[in-house]
């Protein structure tokens, strides 16, 4: 037995290992496997085996210390958990033996976790459930959690979108306060603040859209002038009925922007307001902050001004009726058009032809790539992928929302503070991969600064149809920075803009409905409107999450599509590379499937500065833009990822040889 003085002793060693023991902070970052590293503040990683990832989760704040593990190697001890970011995730129900417990569908959770009886909410074996984390692993690596929600079973009608929403913690209802704020409103708000507000109801503004677009956000019209053309853009302005700091407001912030899910979207806005009092309807009085600008004959911008009015659409035009009034085609729809519609539309199209030469010229245009619409069943799957196409009429419609928003950016880079859309360019840490490749197969351009504006604009220009043995355009476009929001004016690479911003979709974007806040605080003196670099962090956070749910939707809806695909070759260019194989985007429907190298005979190597896979014996290359044959093999149904075969020459020339045959027979 340990007296006084030995346990005096023995506490006082304790202290002193502790106040000496070296902690190091650090976020932990999980892997496939059932080990993990924790990234440390001081820039480097350490080890964590599976008993010490046992304990821990996806994300969390650690303090951990190092000790020598197994063969040597420094592995992490974690010894304190700082905070846990983790809260919510889904999984499915899995019942074995007496125990309950879910299989988080979260990557990097690499456990079962246990659900106590009273926290179960009868679910059923292979439910997906919505769970909260009851008590974290930290002390003994066993967990705990709580269903909140029980979503339904593999298979049920919109099982797809109701995961994806929990998965991503996405609202799908309104609260209250934010309900009865739109239920209070009525046209006769909307008449009550069309006093003071500019009267051009007579004026032949149209909106142009999809049929089914009912939150329409824009009306056009334009005129001709002796130096070119006057055009109008009647934004809809939400926040002349959403009070600052209101619950809708709050709500709006906290959703950053609608998500356009396959068939049902998820609006930022109640419809009350997206698709009624604020869509710009026709034949209605609509409130609107309106942009008026001189388009000159050569496609620059003159002068600009905003004004609040009230306009009357005259009409809900679809983007096919514009797009067959430019190419001179007659039916009734277009015969019924008013004449003033018609000559507006006219100068338009002149207008649009004039803003989008002087685009190609001074600054930079997004080529046009095949875009796909997935149709859904009554059981909201994919049952086609079609083409959309891009017509003149969508061209006419982004000129114009392009040359209003170069106006806003220009008028908010006059101000103390404003919100932007910067884009750097290319990537910081790709710069000697550029270089060298520039140096290989540009050597016209390697001399070129490519992170300045000027410079990143001649290299996108000179290489659109520059002749080298390497896609140099696609292979810069892989490469590129991602946009971002900001509080002070900067270049926009990626459109060749010396600043850009957008505030022609405030029913859809939070960021839209913020640069109508900022526009008319300094012209009308309204209430201020102040965003944090907190909540702008938030803010830009909240858009990523917004499309990696979109995103994350769509390939679960066509990776089950795949699966009907059959067994017949298919054509389609490779899309993307990375060391493990390549992506493939189909010609005829725009799914993208991944083919191994696992599947290809021989070894290949990476070349990180071409992103070509080249073979080790051979010489066989396959890169960006390379029109390949494949067929469907199989889908990875963790990673929702359609994996494809390639298929040889010999063996597409043999299935041709096939179908002569079928056909002579």
């Amino acid at each position: 037995m340990l007296n006084a003085d030995a346990l005096s002793q023995l506490r006082q060693l304790k202290t002193d290992i502790k106040e000496n023991k070296v902690v190091f902070p650090g976020t932990v970052k999980a892997t496939n496997g059932r080990f993990g590293f924790v990234a440390l503040d001081e820039g480097r990683d350490v080890f964590l085996p599976p008993e010490e990832m046992q304990k821990v989760l996806p994300g969390d704040r650690v303090n951990v210390t190092e000790q020598e593990g197994d063969k040597g190697k420094i592995q992490g001890v974690v010894d304190e958990l700082l905070d846990s970011s983790l809260n919510t995730f889904v999984g499915r129900y899995l019942i074995k033996g007496k125990g309950h417990f879910v299989v988080p569908e979260t990557p990097g959770i690499n456990r079962w976790i246990f659900i106590p009886p009273k926290e179960r909410m009868n679910a059923e074996q292979d439910d997906f459930i919505y769970c909260r984390i009851h008590r974290h692993p930290i002390k003994d690596g066993k967990g705990q959690a709580k269903i909140l929600k029980v979503l339904g079973k593999p298979g049920d009608t919109g099982i797809e979108r109701a995961l994806t929403l929990a998965t991503f913690d996405l609202p799908d209802t309104w609260p209250e306060a934010v309900q009865q704020q739109a239920d209070a409103l009525s046209e006769a708000d909307i008449e009550a603040h069309s006093d003071g507000r500019e009267d051009r109801t007579a004026l032949p503004y149209v909106t142009i859209d999809s049929p089914g677009t009912q939150d329409m956000d824009d009306a056009l019209l334009a005129e001709p002038n002796a130096t070119g053309w006057k055009l109008s853009i009647a934004i809809a302005d939400p926040t002349a009925v959403i009070e600052p700091g209101s619950a809708a407001e709050n709500e709006a912030f906290r959703r950053a922007t609608a998500i356009y899910f396959p068939g049902e979207p998820l609006p930022m806005l109640p419809d009350t307001l997206s698709t009624r009092l604020c869509s710009l309807m026709p034949e209605v009085k609509r409130l609107a902050l309106v942009c008026d600008l001189q388009v000159n004959n050569d496609g620059s911008l003159g002068a600009y001004s905003f004004h609040q009015a009230v306009i009357q659409s005259k009409g809900k035009l679809s983007y096919e009726l514009v797009s067959n009034l430019i190419e001179g085609r007659e039916d009734d729809d277009i015969k019924a058009l008013p004449d003033a519609v018609a000559n507006s539309l006219d100068q338009l199209h002149q207008t649009a032809t004039a803003l989008r030469k002087w685009r190609g010229e001074h600054a930079l245009l997004s080529a046009d790539r095949p875009e796909f619409r997935l149709r859904l069943d009554e059981n909201k799957r994919v049952r086609l992928i079609e083409p959309s196409v891009q017509n003149e009429a969508h061209r006419l419609v982004e000129e114009c929302m392009v040359a209003a928003n170069r106006c806003a950016a220009d008028f908010l880079s006059q101000q103390a503070k404003g919100l932007f859309i910067q884009h750097p360019g290319l990537r910081a840490d790709r710069a000697d991969n550029i270089r060298a490749l520039l140096d290989g197969y540009a050597p016209d351009l390697s001399g070129v600064d490519a992170t300045s504006a000027e410079g990143f604009r001649e290299l996108m220009k000179h290489t659109d149809n520059l002749s080298a043995e390497v896609p140099v355009k696609a292979i810069l476009s892989r490469q590129l920075a991602r946009a971002e929001l900001a509080f002070d004016a900067a270049p926009h690479q990626g459109m060749g803009l010396p600043a850009y911003t957008t505030f022609t979709s405030p029913l859809r974007k939070f960021s839209d409905f913020h640069v109508h806040r900022l526009i008319k605080a300094v012209l009308w003196q309204d209430a201020p409107a102040e965003l944090s670099g907190e909540q702008l962090a938030e803010l830009q956070t909240t858009q990523i999450r917004a499309r990696q749910a979109a995103n994350s939707l769509e390939n679960w809806l066509k990776s089950d599509f795949a699966k009907t695909l059959g067994t017949e070759p298919m054509t389609g260019v490779i899309s993307r590379t990375v060391p493990a194989g390549f992506f493939v985007r189909l010609d005829a429907n725009g799914l993208e499937g991944f083919v191994s190298c696992r599947t290809l005979e021989g070894k290949y190597g990476f070349d990180p500065v071409t992103l070509r896979l080249i073979h080790n014996k051979n010489g066989r290359i396959f890169q960006l833009e390379q029109p390949v044959t494949v067929t469907f093999a199989d889908v990875d149904e963790e990673r929702r990822q359609i994996n494809f075969k390639l298929v040889s020459a010999e063996e597409v020339a043999a299935t041709k040889g096939t179908d002569s045959e079928k056909a002579g027979a």
